[in-house]
């Protein structure tokens, strides 16, 4: 717990520190209102069943509890208000049409390839490597990228380590994902790392894929386990690799506009709520995946691979890192870096 109470204030200090020459007008001209009412909406991708739900209507409550009941905050789930299209969600908040959204990086990624650097293939090997890189170095450029979006960055919850299900047979050397349909996220990236290793990868809207699991137009899929189980897949997906591949934070983030056009002190109570609601939302993630994983093991065939079968998967596909070094750009490929 020690070490998520330090990435917290690592990242409540990125935030104010970017900030606070911001808190002086509003987006439109004039000084902030004090003790103006709030009432906003967010958006996830998940389900309602998910710990990206857990987190926002953590959030929620505590804009509520510390304004006194001046900002209130509606969650809708499956990217509701723009049709389960996350692309098109992202756009929302970017014009000011929503003013809170947990989007993956991956989703970022579409947009601006930069922010796929920290997705690269088998580039952390725990949470407490990852925990460490996003809270020294990659805090402050990643609130540069959403900067350049009109978002404003308000900190890090995590979707987590992405793994892979299919219907065909276990997946445990880099064969054996030769031939596969695969969904995957909406990501060049991610449609790279998998021809690499010899897959038919395509991208589809993510509220279309249980159903094309289930009647076969795709093998399989890939998301972090907390994706997988709230969502139902286990249910039309008979095998699992847990293989850590990819580690995927997500990015709490506010319309740049609106964040500017709020007071100093209610700037302040946004991104303290926001840190708080992703310490929790992370260690529910954690927590929740371990029971996850062992349910999902009563229903399918769950591989967990090894050191040296991950190595394996890492060697295949270094030609990714070569493709992307210049779309990542060198700054924030090495703010990504582990120590």
């Amino acid at each position: 717990m020690k070490k998520k109470t330090v990435l917290v204030a690592a990242l409540m200090a990125s935030v104010l520190s970017l900030t606070a020459c911001s808190s002086g007008e509003g987006a439109r001209g004039g000084t902030p209102a004090e003790g103006e009412t709030y009432n906003w909406d967010m958006t996830i991708s998940s389900s309602e069943a998910s710990t990206w739900w857990a987190g926002a209507e953590k959030f929620g409550e505590l804009l509520s509890e510390k304004s006194d009941g001046r900002m209130t905050l509606s969650v809708f789930a499956g990217d509701q208000l723009s049709g389960g299209d996350q692309v098109a969600g992202l756009e929302m908040l970017t014009n000011g049409d929503k003013a809170f959204a947990y989007y993956s990086t991956v989703i970022y990624s579409g947009v601006d390839p930069r922010f796929g650097a920290v997705n690269a293939p088998f580039l952390y090997e725990s949470h407490e490597q990852a925990d460490e890189t996003l809270a020294n170095k990659a805090a402050d450029a990643y609130s540069k990228l959403t900067e350049d979006l009109d978002i404003q960055f308000l900190g890090f919850g995590e979707s987590g380590f992405r793994q892979i299900t299919n219907s065909k047979h276990a997946i445990t050397t880099p064969e054996d994902v030769r031939g596969l349909k695969l969904r995957v996220a909406g990501s060049q990236l991610f449609l790279d790392i998998f021809r690499e290793l010899g897959a038919d990868p395509i991208t589809m809207n993510f509220a279309e894929v249980f159903t094309s699991l289930q009647n076969g137009t795709i093998d399989g899929q890939e998301n972090p386990i907390d994706a997988i189980y709230a969502n139902g897949l286990p249910e039309v997906q008979e095998h699992m690799s847990v293989w850590n591949y990819v580690y995927d934070p997500l990015i709490l983030g506010m319309n740049l506009d609106l964040f500017n056009g709020l007071s100093a002190d209610d700037q302040k109570i946004v991104v303290e709520a926001a840190a708080e609601a992703n310490e929790f939302q992370i260690e529910l993630t954690r927590e929740t995946e371990a029971a996850q994983l062992l349910e999902m093991k009563e229903s399918m065939t769950v591989s967990e691979l090894s050191a040296e079968q991950i190595a394996a998967f890492r060697e295949a596909l270094r030609p990714v890192y070569d493709l992307y070094a210049d779309k990542w750009t060198a700054e924030v490929a090495e703010a990504v870096q582990p120590n």
